[in-house]
């Protein structure tokens, strides 16, 4: 039995690869395109036996026919994706291409192969679709958490893609009785971040005693999920999810950005001290466009039909997180070269140094 990731290469994807090996399940096949976010070097030294990478777009129709010709996967995993916000301002086209037309031609193929099926493996079959909470807009603070029933209002490029993908996804299930699955997650943070998201950012501008940049006032809050609860929810939801619904997986760890960025500095003086408090680093910069207030997730149903729960409070994921880090230099060094530094310079540059990189979501 096979199971196809595609984005399997970028942060979730690396992470679910690793640890769904590491427990010891089927083979899995990757399929990443490897732009800026996607590392083939995070996939090293897995045995072929067990796991496959394949570069290519799940936009090509034909490779992702041949993928499933060749393979048979009784599953695919869609974590392919654009997904930084401030990216989606700069450049919205790129987000409309890999989220809304990359997965309709993902769902046109992998429809094609389903109604090629046996009946027992059509039974098994699934499709999961990985979104998150962006799609459902903005809260205020005494509102209550998202639910799988909170109306769609996204506010970005980005969100408003993936909404886009979300509502394709739901329509392959109910015009063509594909099996798919959809979830709905909060931030994520740990290993293998790329470094324009808030926390990579903040703990390596940390280190290299640049700037920690914090969007406005800083009191813009997100729920944390660690990225490791989140891809053992993902398997939850793979094995035991209903056909056509919807889970919504938060880490119940609502923080603002400023505090996220104060407990960096933390951690920083204790890990990696400089003689200075790294709080003294921190910036307030001009907030982006359109700039959501609060994302907060309710994550009963999961918890209630799955079984899903948080295993890691945010504190200790982060400490880990922070740690990781300081213990991949290596891994940092090949991530800030090439379009990493293109992107800093390009959308940063006007806060006076390429190196004042402003926090992302």
């Amino acid at each position: 039995m096979t199971v196809l990731v595609t984005g399997g290469a970028g942060f979730i994807g690396t992470n679910l690869v690793l640890t769904w090996l590491s427990d010891g399940f089927e083979k899995l096949v990757t399929l990443d395109k490897l732009t800026y976010a996607g590392n083939r070097r995070n996939l090293d030294g897995l045995s072929s036996e067990h796991h496959e990478l394949v570069v290519g777009d799940i936009g090509d129709r034909e490779l992702v026919a041949c993928l499933f010709s060749q393979y048979r996967p009784r599953a695919i995993v869609n974590l392919a994706a654009e997904s930084h916000v401030d990216r989606s301002i700069d450049g919205p086209g790129d987000f409309i291409e890999t989220n809304v037309v990359g997965t309709f031609n993902l769902l046109e193929q992998t429809r094609r192969y389903f109604d090629s099926l046996g009946p027992q493996e059509a039974e098994n079959f699934r499709f999961l679709h990985v979104s998150t909470d962006e799609v459902y807009g903005s809260l205020g603070p005494l509102e209550p958490a998202f639910t799988e029933t909170t109306p769609y209002c996204p506010n970005s490029p980005y969100s408003a893609s993936k909404a886009a993908s979300d509502h394709l996804v739901r329509a392959y299930g109910h015009t063509y009785g594909l099996p798919t699955l959809t979830t709905n997650c909060s931030n994520n943070y740990g290993p293998y971040q790329f470094p324009e998201k808030l926390i990579p950012l903040m703990v390596l501008n940390g280190l290299a005693e640049k700037p920690l940049p914090v969007y406005g006032d800083g009191q813009q809050v997100r729920d944390w999920l660690f990225v490791t609860d989140h891809v053992r929810a993902l398997k939850q939801v793979l094995e035991n999810g209903e056909v056509g619904q919807t889970y919504n997986l938060g880490g119940e760890a609502e923080k603002s950005n400023l505090e996220v960025v104060s407990l960096v500095c933390t951690l920083l003086d204790e890990l990696a001290p400089t003689g200075r408090p790294h709080a003294n680093l921190i910036e307030h910069v001009r907030d982006r466009p359109g700039h959501d207030r609060r994302y907060a997730v309710n994550p009963g149903k999961a918890r209630r039909t799955i079984g899903f729960a948080p295993s890691i409070i945010f504190e200790e994921g982060l400490k880990a997180t922070v740690q990781w880090y300081l213990e991949n230099r290596a891994w940092v060094a090949s991530v800030q070269s090439g379009e990493y530094r293109n992107w800093i310079e390009r959308q940063y540059g006007t806060l006076g140094s390429a190196d004042k990189g402003r926090a992302s979501r």
